[in-house]
């Protein structure tokens, strides 16, 4: 009867461990945690969850969306950090955790709805990734209109970059003629004594990116980007916030992540995917962050970036590296509302 009773026993906690394990993970949301110091898009989130009580996919696409049409510091969305011809296009992605369906467009010309298009990327077809000016003919087909991204602000600052600067910084190197002292055409040419020497910088008002990532009340993870890439970067060129697992990952046993920063390094070394991962073999959000954050600064010791992550358990941490902080908001149930926290950045650059 004993042995009975015990067997029945495990078998009861067996069927009724995983209920209770699923409600707490569901009472953990709502939560939303966003790079940079983006309050309104931080709170356009967090009332998208738990007033409205909508997808976590609703509120990272309606987050971002905010920040491109408020042109977020100049960095998301339109009229904002022009390439080399004087034109700003978009990056921007969204990830369904609970589907694992991604949706991205990468170097859109001509809409401003760069997030919402890669959500009908995501919804509407079986691809994931549509880019330039076919990403934006099908965003025609989905209903939305085409129209230019430049303002004066953008035209202004790449003509001041192209007369008066010489087209200095920029990021083409071993080319001639020179990049550093003079404007292109540029062909193939030696190498350089110093071929970094004209190279921009990725500093806090040139970071490129709002990263959106939430868990709503029913315990679904989404995560999102959106940017409009490096000034005056080489037309044609598209940054992480394309890439899944670079700019954005969400997993829905799990938990989700995004980046921001020097775009070219970060989809080198996919710290959203890492990040995710670690959490998935019990790190902690913050452990996993500052691990994906110290594997890219061992190799690039002057890279300029951040990672924000959150779990299941409605757990969340960040981490940085070539700032002297990173700022982010959160909001949650404790909080009730948009919250600025600060995380100081790592200065070491051991593995």
């Amino acid at each position: 009867m004993e042995i009975f009773l015990f067997k029945s026993g495990l078998v009861l906690a067996c069927l009724i461990l995983p209920l209770l394990l699923q409600n707490t993970r569901a009472e953990a949301g709502p939560l939303v945690v966003i790079t940079w110091n983006y309050p309104n898009a931080t709170q356009k989130a967090w009332e998208t969850l738990s007033k409205e009580k909508r997808s976590a996919v609703d509120a990272v696409e309606e987050s971002c969306k905010l920040c491109e049409q408020m042109q977020c510091r100049g960095t998301v969305g339109f009229g904002g950090n022009p390439d080399e011809n004087g034109e700003t296009t978009l990056d921007a992605l969204i990830m369904d955790g609970t589907t694992m369906d991604i949706g991205a467009v990468g170097g859109i010309r001509n809409v401003k709805d760069a997030i919402s298009v890669a959500r009908k990327v995501m919804e509407n077809t079986r691809h994931s990734l549509l880019g330039g000016s076919l990403a934006a003919d099908f965003a025609v087909q989905m209903g939305f209109k085409k129209e230019s991204l430049q303002t004066d602000k953008s035209r202004d600052m790449w003509q001041k970059w192209k007369n008066e600067n010489k087209c200095q910084p920029n990021f083409w190197e071993n080319v001639e003629p020179n990049p550093s002292s003079s404007c292109g055409p540029y062909h193939l040419g030696a190498q350089l004594d110093d071929p970094k020497a004209n190279a921009p910088t990725t500093d806090e008002d040139n970071h490129d990116t709002i990263g959106a990532i939430a868990l709503d009340i029913q315990g679904r993870v989404a995560a999102g980007v959106s940017t409009n890439g490096q000034k005056f970067k080489i037309p044609g060129r598209i940054g992480d916030s394309a890439v899944s697992g670079a700019g954005a990952y969400a997993d829905g046993e799990v938990g989700a992540a995004a980046a921001t920063g020097d775009g070219d390094i970060i989809m080198r070394f996919l710290p959203s995917y890492l990040s995710v991962e670690l959490m998935r073999l019990g790190a902690s959000p913050n452990a996993a962050t500052e691990t994906a954050i110290r594997r890219i600064a061992k190799y690039y010791p002057k890279f300029s970036g951040a990672v924000i992550a959150l779990n299941k358990a409605g757990e969340y941490g960040a981490n940085c590296h070539g700032y002297d902080s990173f700022p982010y908001y959160i909001a949650n149930v404790e909080t009730g509302a948009a919250k600025e926290l600060n995380k100081p950045c790592i200065t070491t650059h051991s593995p």
